[in-house]
């Protein structure tokens, strides 16, 4: 049997392996930051998708799938997520927050086995109105999303408006994420184009 002390040193390589597999997702080859590579897709409509709800979800989990015109008729965001993400965890507890000041927010849940994304959204809640199954990652790829997770601010036309890669962190729903929301809800023009934001990070 281990001592406590022997353990000591496993959980701190446990803690930094979680810390540096998030640094990974961050920055892509050759240590370059993804967050800071624009997107196509700012002012763009949403790409064309009908993606299935979580496979045998509990009653009290009854979410229903995802597809385009969803994001047509109000402001929104779309968040791609997965259970064995860590940011995805470490963020979880901003998108409730965000969902109870009522933020509509839908997920396109990637790669993921059903039974892992019900046990994370069992346990830690559920912000989302519609999740939608990307078991294949090509809506992802189709959104041209870089790594996990990443939201986009969608207008009430369907209309992709900012895309933020990694995870929201609590002091970015002030200063960042409830003005963009607030914006994508004004029309656009081309000012208002030339002032949207392509990517962003911390």
């Amino acid at each position: 049997m281990l001592r406590p002390l022997t353990l000591i040193p496993v959980a701190v390589f446990a803690v930094l392996a979680v810390v540096f597999a998030v640094y990974l997702w961050q920055v892509g080859p050759g240590g370059k930051d993804i967050s800071k590579i624009p997107s196509a897709m700012i002012n763009k409509p949403a790409p064309q998708f009908d993606l299935k709800p979580i496979a045998n979800l509990p009653a009290r989990l009854k979410i229903p799938g995802l597809k385009t015109a969803d994001l047509k008729g109000g402001v929104s965001l779309v968040n791609v997520w997965a259970s064995w993400c860590p940011s995805c965890r470490i963020e979880h507890p901003v998108l409730m927050n965000l969902a109870q000041q009522g933020v509509t927010i839908y997920g396109i849940n990637y790669k993921d086995k059903p039974e892992d994304a019900t046990r994370f959204l069992d346990q830690l809640g559920n912000p989302f109105k519609k999740v939608g199954v990307d078991n294949t990652g090509r809506t992802a790829i189709d959104w041209g999303v870089y790594g996990y997770p990443e939201t986009f601010v969608v207008d009430a036309s369907g209309h992709i408006r900012y895309r933020h890669v990694g995870q929201i962190y609590p002091h970015q729903l002030e200063s960042l994420i409830l003005p963009l929301l607030k914006q994508a809800a004004q029309p656009v023009t081309d000012s208002s184009k030339a002032g949207s934001a392509g990517a962003g990070g911390s």
